[in-house]
C-alpha cells in the first residue's frame, strides 16, 4: 500500500515489480518542521504511513515518503506560487544541495515499523531566468519538492547526482528493501 499521491513513487514502484494499492494519506506537510532536516522528512513520512495503515486491515506493508531539499540549511518542499519557484530556481542554479526523503513501512498485520532517510547530492545546472520562468508557470513546479525533478521537465536544469536517483524521484528502492527485511518481509515476495 503506498500512502502518497506521488506519481513517480508509483512509477518506480510498477517499474520495479510491484502493484501497490494506493491511499492518500491527507497529512498536512506544512506542521513539520523538526529541529534536524533528517527528522523533519521522516517524522512527516511516518505520519503518512501511520495515518494510511489506520486505514487498512492486516496484510499489507504500508510505505510513506516525504521528500525535500536541503539547501544551505533551509529544508525545501513544495513551492506554493510560481514566483516561489522563481525565486528557489535563482538561488538553487548553479549550486548543490541535498535531497532528503523519509521513508517509513508499516506491516499492518504486526504493527511493526521501519524508518529510514536516504539522501542524494543534486548539482542543478544554470537555468535562464526565462527558462526557469517557463518552468515555474508549469504544474509539475508546483507538485514537486525542491522544486525541481530528474524524471520530468526540470530534468533539463539538473547536471547530475550523486547517489540513488529513485530517492531524488521519490523513493529510494534500496532503502525501501532493506525496511521490508527489518520487517522480516521480502522484498521479491511482494512483487506481482
Amino acid at each position: 500500500m503506498l500512502a502518497s499521491a506521488s506519481s513517480g513513487r508509483l512509477r518506480l514502484l510498477r517499474d520495479a515489480g510491484f502493484d501497490p494499492k494506493v491511499i492518500v494519506s491527507g497529512v498536512d506537510e506544512t506542521g513539520f518542521r523538526g529541529d534536524e532536516p533528517w527528522d523533519a522528512v521522516q517524522e512527516i513520512a511516518t505520519a503518512k504511513a501511520t495515518a494510511v495503515a489506520g486505514q487498512c486491515g492486516p496484510g499489507f506493508a504500508v510505505v510513506g515518503c516525504d521528500s525535500m531539499l536541503l539547501m544551505d540549511g533551509d529544508l525545501l518542499g513544495k513551492a506554493s506560487t510560481p514566483s516561489e519557484v522563481v525565486e528557489r530556481w535563482q538561488r538553487m542554479r548553479g549550486r548543490t544541495g541535498v535531497l532528503l526523503t523519509g521513508h517509513c513501512v508499516i506491516d499492518t498485520t504486526t504493527g511493526r515499523t521501519a524508518q529510514e532517510v536516504a539522501d542524494t547530492v543534486v548539482r542543478f545546472g544554470n537555468p535562464t531566468n526565462p527558462e526557469i520562468a517557463a518552468y515555474a508557470e508549469t504544474d509539475e513546479a508546483l507538485a514537486v519538492a525542491g522544486p525541481f525533478t530528474i524524471d520530468g521537465r526540470a530534468a533539463l536544469f539538473v547536471d547530475g547526482i550523486e547517489g540513488d536517483a529513485g530517492n531524488v524521484i521519490g523513493l529510494s528502492l534500496p532503502a525501501l528493501r532493506r525496511l521490508l527485511a527489518q520487517l522480516d518481509i521480502e522484498a521479491v515476495s511482494l512483487w506481482s
